[in-house]
């Protein structure tokens, strides 16, 4: 479905049915699609609740559109879209940070949330060739990242669909979703809910010593990382993610 925010036509989807729901943000241009895997699983028991956030996937947007705030404010319209009172967040890689600030700033709206593969925030240096790289060659910037996320023997396969998911983004777009969160810090130590951050072992994007830090940071939070997994465990790892959720209380 297609729902009407700020301006945008913004492509979501509600899987499932049951007593709680999951609330997922994809990473960078990464759509509602990084997390099909694990929602496959927990549809079964759970409503789950996915988007396409702005700039990424089908829901193109303005590139000078895009900043923190409006990432944060446009998670909450789809929550309001989808009549979704209160819900476990989840958030993968940028989509975590976007989540950790979402449930700062609101933390009445959520019982829960689950960090993936998250920094604990975007850090201009460490990003900076992707800024400059999708501006200059997207496609090559894309193919090169995609390949650093996934470094699972035989995944050849997830790294031609991989390309195909984040290379649909506009480069500016593209760039815009790192730049409007450099400088942006979630305060972690204010976040008092129920946090799981699942990480992979392998992961090239983000260390394991930044999951630590986040694990840290967030009062009562629990951390587990994933043997042998890359960035991306909802899609190379996702009946683990699932399970993982399906303990968070």
């Amino acid at each position: 479905m297609f729902l009407p925010i700020d301006g945008l036509l913004v492509n979501a989807v509600s899987l499932g049915s049951g007593p709680r729901t999951l609330v997922a943000h994809g990473g960078w241009t990464g759509s509602w699609e990084l997390w099909r895997p694990p929602f496959e699983q927990l549809s079964r028991t759970w409503r789950c609740v996915a988007y396409d956030h702005r700039g990424c996937g089908e829901t193109p947007a303005p590139a000078d559109s895009i900043t923190a705030d409006r990432l944060v404010d446009d998670l909450m319209a789809v929550l309001d879209a989808m009549d979704v009172e209160r819900c476990v967040l989840a958030g993968e890689s940028m989509g975590g940070v976007v989540a950790a600030l979402a449930a700062e700033r609101h933390p009445d709206r959520f019982e829960g949330l689950v960090l993936v593969s998250t920094p604990p925030f975007v850090d201009e240096a460490s990003t900076a060739a992707l800024v400059v790289g999708s501006r200059a060659d997207h496609p090559r910037t894309v193919d090169a990242f995609v390949r650093r996320c996934l470094p699972e023997p035989d995944s050849e396969h997830l790294v031609r669909w991989g390309r195909h998911l984040l290379g649909r983004a506009d480069p500016e777009a593209a760039a815009r979703l790192l730049e409007c969160l450099h400088g942006v810090r979630p305060r972690l130590d204010r976040l008092a809910l129920p946090t799981l951050v699942i990480h992979g072992e392998l992961d090239a994007i983000v260390p394991v010593a930044a999951a630590t830090f986040v694990a840290t940071a967030i009062p009562g939070a629990r951390l587990e990382v994933l043997p042998r997994i890359g960035h991306v465990p909802t899609i190379t790892a996702p009946d683990t993610v699932a399970r993982l959720i399906e303990t968070l209380e």
